[in-house]
């Protein structure tokens, strides 16, 4: 069977994300979709987060955001960052 490449990113997202249960959802989302990683809200009112996975993993974890009814991202900072071998899980950071 062929094993796709896993990558990491670093994504910073901008619009209506906090106060809307961004947070909850894409640690369910990463979840459903086997992506690892941590998601945190900025002091700034964006949200950050890394998520390590195949890249139809975070295109699925992605598009879960993108289509849910209360977050709005309006724009956002996407670079691709060194994997962490030993990350098992996805949580939300404090």
């Amino acid at each position: 069977m062929f094993k796709r490449k896993k990558v990491r990113k670093y994504i910073r997202f901008y619009g209506l994300v906090q106060a809307v249960g961004f947070r909850y959802h894409a640690r369910n989302a990463a979840s459903l979709y086997g992506a690892t990683g941590w998601v945190r809200n900025e002091y700034d009112g964006s949200v950050s987060m890394e998520i390590q996975g195949t890249e139809d993993q975070i295109n699925s974890v992605l598009n879960a955001l993108e289509n849910d009814s209360y977050i709005r991202i309006y724009n956002k900072e996407v670079r691709e960052i060194p994997l962490e071998d030993d990350e098992r899980s996805f949580t939300v950071a404090y």
